[in-house]
């Protein structure tokens, strides 16, 4: 089953937000299961599943890693033969790296390398997004508290969202990991949300993210 965007607008709309809110109930689920369990929680059927629920219907080959290339604007993701391995050391290295790295610096990673593997054929930004978001939550040891959260205001602010994505690319091309420029970009929206959390009375997403979803479906952010 396949709702094609240009041959059905109105439901394909509709559908990317129903899948939206699906993938939020879902992220808090697994937020929960990382709570208890900790790192080892996060493993790569979580991604699976974060993206086969966000673009069931819109695309055939959710919840699956790729098998053909991939274009993002000016960066071109790895071949797909090694995006098994890319993801196995990914998971790897948040395994390794969990009681040494703070909340944001996970989601940093997080959020930068799933956009640099690019390892679905729809939905990798979202899913980015989500696994980011639940990094932040378990690695804090708690469901954060806000209406608005992480992952929508990056949709928001999604200039310093590319700006950063870009100069961790840039990095990495000359052989470094830096993800200051995400990190601080971060904790920025972070800061933000907790700020109004604190100022109104909600303590955790009252209705699912994002409020609104745009016309059209999503661009991968240009790199």
């Amino acid at each position: 089953m396949l709702v094609l965007e240009d041959e059905h607008r109105e439901l394909f709309t509709r559908l990317q937000e129903k899948n939206l809110a699906r993938q939020y109930d879902l992220l808090t689920t697994f937020i929960e299961i990382g709570l208890k369990q900790g790192p080892r929680a996060f493993d790569k059927y979580a991604l699976w599943a974060l993206n086969h629920v966000a673009v069931a219907g819109i695309s055939q080959f959710g919840g699956r890693f790729r098998e053909e290339p991939i274009y993002v604007g000016n960066h071109v993701p790895p071949h797909f033969s090694k995006v098994p391995d890319l993801m196995d050391r990914f998971i790897s290295f948040i395994h390794e790296n969990w009681f040494n790295a703070s909340p944001t610096q996970l989601a940093a990673y997080g959020l930068w390398r799933l956009n640099w593997i690019h390892p679905f054929i729809e939905g990798n930004g979202r899913t980015a997004r989500a696994i980011c978001y639940y990094l932040l939550c378990v690695r804090d040891g708690r469901l954060l508290p806000g209406k608005k959260i992480v992952p929508e205001r990056i949709r928001e602010n999604r200039a310093p969202y590319v700006a950063a994505l870009r100069a961790a690319d840039q990095a990495w091309n000359e052989g470094n990991l830096d993800l200051s420029q995400m990190e601080g970009y971060l904790a920025g929206l972070l800061a933000e949300q907790l700020r109004e959390a604190k100022e109104g009375d909600g303590m955790t997403p009252s209705t699912p993210w994002p409020h609104s979803i745009p016309t059209t479906s999503e661009p991968s952010p240009p790199l």
